[in-house]
C-alpha cells in the first residue's frame, strides 16, 4: 500500500527538496503552496499525512488544520513552524495535530517523525482491517463459503441489507440456513441497533398466531387478563423475521399484507391502528408459488413479500464448501468437547463429497458433532462416521459399476451384430472373427436377445 504526503509550503525551494526526499523514500507527494490549494487536494485525494507550515498566504496554519480534520480526520498532520511558540505548539496540539516540528531543521529528523507518523498510520489501518474482518465473522456467524455460489450470494446479502424497508423472501430447502442469511440482513442493516425478532409460522399453533403477530387487548378473550403488544409492536424500528411463511394460514395473510401496505395493524381485540416502522424478511422451503395454483397461499401476499428474492443453494450444490465449514466445526466442537482433532482423513472427506446431504447444513452439523464425540484419535476418519453415510457411497459406486457395465454389454451386442451382418449370418464365420467359440457365441445371442438368422 503507497501512502500518499501533502506538503503545504509557500517555499518552493524547501517544498521541491522535501518532496524529493519522500519520494525516495517510496511515498506519493504531492505539493501545495497555500491553504486554498491544499484544501483542493483534499476533496479529490486520499490524503494520508500532510506537512504543513504553519505561516501560510492566506489561510494560516492553524486555520487549515481545523479544515483538514473537518474534512477528513483520518489525516495525520504534521506543523511545521520557523517560529519556537510553545502556545502556537499547543494549539496546534489541541486542533488535532499528530505532532510538530521546529524550523529550521535536519532532513533526518523530518524522516524520523514522518516513520513514526507511517507507523501509526499503518497501526489504524490494521486495527480497521481487524475490525472489518471481526465485524464480518460476527455478522455472517456460521455462515461460511469459498465457492462462487456462496460468493454471490454474500455479496446479495450485503446489497439487499442497504435497502432497509424492503420486503425479502429467503427460499432454500430445509437446513441450508435461511435463518443465518435473516440474522445477516438485519446485521449489516441500518436497523442493526433496532430489534430482530424471529417467529417460526409452523412452530405456532394456528389459534395462537394472530395474537402472537399482532398482540391483543385486555378481554379480547377469555384468558387476556391484560393487554399484551405482538411481535411487530416490540420490532418496531427494527426487522421481523417470519420463518416458514408457506405454513401460514389463508386467514392470517390478508393482515400480513396490510401491515407491509400500510404499516399498521390492530391488536386483536382492538378498536385503533398502531403505527410501526417494521422490516419483514420472509422464509421458506415450499414451493409459494404451486401453492397459489392450490389456492393455499394469496398470490398478492406473495408479490409483495418477493420484491427481493434470496435463494440459498443447497450443500450438495455447493461442494467446496463443505471442508471450510466441517473445519470450523471441528474448531468449535474441539473447543466444546476439550478434543484435539486436526481435521478429517481423505476417505471421510471423500465420503462427505460423495454424501447428497438431503438434510443440508444441519445434517452435516450433526454429523461433524457425532465423529467429534466418538473419535479418540486427531482426525475424524470413516469409521467416525454415520454408516448412512458409508452405505450411501457404496450403493453410488456400485450403481457407477453397474452402468460401466451396461455401456459394455452395449458395445459388445452391437459389435457381434455388426459381425453377424458382415458374414450374413454366418456363425462360424462370426465366431472366428469375433475369437469365441460357436457355443459362446450362441449364449451371447441368448443373452442379448439377438434372433438367429443362421
Amino acid at each position: 500500500m503507497k501512502f500518499t504526503l501533502l506538503i503545504v509550503e509557500d517555499d518552493d525551494v524547501m517544498c521541491k527538496t522535501i518532496a524529493e526526499v519522500f519520494e525516495k523514500e517510496g511515498l506519493r507527494v504531492l505539493s501545495a503552496n497555500n491553504g486554498e490549494d491544499a484544501v483542493n487536494y483534499l476533496k479529490s485525494e486520499k490524503i494520508d499525512i500532510a506537512l504543513i507550515d504553519f505561516r501560510l498566504p492566506g489561510m494560516n496554519g492553524l486555520e487549515l488544520l481545523k479544515n483538514i480534520k473537518e474534512t477528513d480526520d483520518g489525516v495525520m498532520v504534521i506543523v511545521m513552524t520557523a517560529y519556537p511558540d510553545v502556545k502556537m505548539a499547543i494549539s496546534a496540539m489541541k486542533a488535532g495535530a499528530y505532532d510538530y516540528i521546529n524550523k529550521p531543521f535536519e532532513l533526518e529528523e523530518l524522516k524520523l517523525l514522518i516513520d513514526k507518523t507511517l507507523e501509526t498510520q499503518k497501526m489504524k489501518f490494521e486495527i480497521l482491517r481487524l475490525q472489518r474482518i471481526k465485524h464480518e465473522e460476527d455478522y455472517f456467524g456460521e455462515m461460511i463459503g469459498t465457492s462462487s455460489k456462496f460468493k454471490e450470494m454474500k455479496e446479495f446479502i450485503l446489497k439487499v441489507a442497504k435497502v432497509a424497508r424492503t420486503p425479502v423472501l429467503i427460499q432454500g430447502e430445509s437446513g441450508v440456513g435461511k435463518e443465518l442469511v435473516a440474522n445477516a440482513i438485519h446485521s449489516y442493516s441500518d436497523r442493526a441497533s433496532k430489534p430482530l425478532l424471529k417467529v417460526n409460522c409452523s412452530a405456532i399453533p394456528d389459534s395462537l398466531l394472530e395474537s402472537e403477530l399482532f398482540g391483543y387487548e385486555k378481554g379480547a378473550f377469555t384468558d387476556a387478563k391484560q393487554s399484551k403488544k405482538g411481535v411487530f409492536e416490540l420490532a418496531d424500528g427494527g426487522t421481523l423475521f417470519l420463518d416458514e411463511i408457506g405454513d401460514m394460514k389463508l386467514h392470517i395473510q390478508p393482515k400480513i399484507l396490510r401491515v407491509m401496505e400500510y404499516q399498521n395493524f390492530r391488536r386483536v381485540g382492538g378498536q385503533r391502528d398502531i403505527q410501526v416502522d417494521v422490516r419483514i424478511i420472509t422464509a421458506t422451503n415450499r414451493d409459494l408459488k404451486s401453492m397459489i395454483e392450490k389456492r393455499l397461499f394469496r398470490d398478492d401476499l406473495y408479490y409483495r413479500l418477493k420484491v427481493m428474492t434470496i435463494d440459498v443453494p443447497p450443500l450438495r450444490e455447493r461442494k467446496e464448501d463443505i471442508v471450510p465449514i466441517v473445519s470450523a466445526l471441528i474448531q468449535n466442537y474441539n473447543k466444546l468437547f476439550g478434543k484435539k482433532i486436526n481435521g478429517l482423513s481423505n476417505d471421510a472427506i471423500n465420503l462427505l463429497y460423495n454424501y447428497p446431504w438431503p438434510g443440508n447444513i444441519r445434517e452435516l452439523k450433526n454429523v461433524i458433532e457425532r465423529a467429534c464425540i466418538i473419535s479418540n484419535s486427531d482426525m475424524i476418519s470413516p469409521f467416525h462416521l454415520p454408516e448412512e453415510l458409508r452405505n450411501k457411497h457404496k450403493m453410488v459406486e456400485t450403481k457407477k459399476d453397474l452402468m460401466v457395465l451396461e455401456r459394455i454389454d452395449d458395445v459388445e451386442r452391437e459389435h457381434i451384430v455388426k459381425i453377424l451382418m458382415q458374414v450374413n449370418g454366418n456363425k462360424s464365420t462370426a465366431s472366428k472373427m469375433l475369437g469365441i467359440s460357436r457355443f459362446t457365441l450362441r449364449e451371447k445371442l441368448k443373452k442379448y436377445g439377438i434372433e438367429e438368422t443362421a
